[in-house]
């Protein structure tokens, strides 16, 4: 028998538990990455998840807060429904996404069209400028343009000095135009928030893209149509997103501004959850009002999602 014959016969068998153990490493590789995300799994069963259970349990009552609650089933949800002043409500909310989302969405568009075309001096300026609406707690926001809504406020004195006396108003107070004007502050915060996801979406672009664009005899709004916002689907889903649930959600710039007044002309779903839990002592209908409006804010989430997926 040669010594290459050998070798071969006395070679150990690989065993048939060598697969198991090394599969066994990793399914504990595998379960160890579930053991970082534990920490945040609880916390977010904790303060998150169970809460929602909780107050979607709490819509079946009907209880003050303080005494004994009583079982009603559905007959919440049947107010809700029913209750002209809370349809409204949920229209104003609505109305409000006009102004939260799709103008800020626009605005947005507009400025990294006239920016990323050509590089200027001065982004981080810009950048920092149209984004620090989101690092002033809204309660300043509301505040401030409240004092710029006044009688004598920025605004009037705006429209007297260019000779439109006729157009000045009490705007929080006025039933016609505090919504919108509510509105317009929601516009201001969110500009800035929408800007800064397109220009980072934008950096992401091939130049390639722009150079061959420009060699067609392209545009600036061609280049725009063409090349920037097909690259930006995605940012928009996350600006949509992001600036609908601030909209749909929307109550310290209510609160601040104008209290849900003139009458009910500025009323929200999240300004009728406090005054009914914290003022009527309505704790069942204003948890029924709540998960109707966490139902509606992840329907269209969903419906966003959906219409801005990339994959076929």
């Amino acid at each position: 028998m040669s010594a290459l014959t050998r070798l071969k016969d006395e070679a150990p068998v690989p065993s048939a538990r060598t697969p198991q153990r090394a599969g066994g490493r990793g399914g504990l590789r595998r379960y160890k990455g579930y053991l970082w995300v534990l920490p945040a799994l609880v916390f977010y069963v904790t303060f998150a998840i169970l809460p929602a259970f909780h107050t979607a349990y709490l819509s079946l009552f009907d209880w003050d807060g303080v005494t004994l609650a009583t079982w009603v089933g559905l007959e919440n949800y049947g107010e809700v429904f029913s209750n002209p002043d809370y349809r409204n409500a949920v229209g104003h909310a609505l109305l409000l996404v006009a102004f939260f989302s799709w103008i800020p969405i626009l605005i947005g568009l507009l400025m990294v069209g006239l920016l990323s075309r050509h590089r200027r001096r001065g982004m981080t300026f810009y950048r920092v400028l149209f984004f620090l609406p989101q690092i002033v707690p809204l309660v300043a926001v509301g505040i401030t343009w409240r004092w710029m809504y006044g009688d004598d406020g920025v605004v009037n004195q705006l429209l007297r000095g260019v000779g439109l006396d006729g157009f000045t108003r009490a705007w929080l107070g006025d039933f016609d135009f505090a919504l919108p004007a509510v509105g317009l502050v929601g516009t201001w915060a969110m500009s800035g928030l929408c800007m800064m996801l397109f220009l980072s979406g934008v950096q992401k672009v091939d130049t390639s893209l722009y150079e061959a664009v420009r060699l067609d005899g392209a545009g600036a709004v061609r280049e725009f149509v063409t090349v920037t916002l097909p690259a930006l689907r995605g940012e928009i889903a996350v600006a949509m997103t992001v600036t609908t649930v601030a909209a749909l959600a929307s109550f310290d710039i209510v609160y601040v501004t104008t209290s849900g007044g003139p009458g009910s002309q500025t009323t929200v779903p999240g300004l009728l959850v406090y005054r009914l839990a914290f003022s009527e002592g309505k704790v069942g209908l204003a948890a029924a009002i709540a998960v109707v409006l966490s139902c509606l804010i992840l329907t269209i989430v969903f419906a966003i999602n959906r219409l801005t997926r990339t994959d076929p």
